[in-house]
């Protein structure tokens, strides 16, 4: 998992929101997965609502999955739908 150009839950002070624990948590918890199924995704990532100073304000944090190859996508589809039929 390579790390984004900009994330801002690294910073100590974002980190120490809930909302934006909770995302870095389900960040890893679905790298964890992913690496377990031989799927990585290298541009995951967390967002919040702003790219500045800010992000101790923030109320929410999304889980960025980033881009991915076209046989990375196939694979993780192979692993979603696999998942679903046991």
């Amino acid at each position: 998992m390579a790390p984004a150009t900009h994330n801002p839950a690294n910073t100590p002070k974002a980190a120490a929101h809930p909302k934006v624990q909770e995302a870095l948590d389900a960040r890893d918890a679905l790298a964890a997965a992913l690496t377990q199924a031989g799927i990585q995704l290298p541009a995951m990532d967390i967002r919040t609502p702003w790219l500045d100073d800010r992000e101790a304000e923030a109320s929410y944090a999304l889980v960025n999955l980033g881009v991915c190859s076209a046989p990375v996508a196939h694979a993780l589809a192979t692993v979603i739908m696999n998942g679903l039929t046991t």
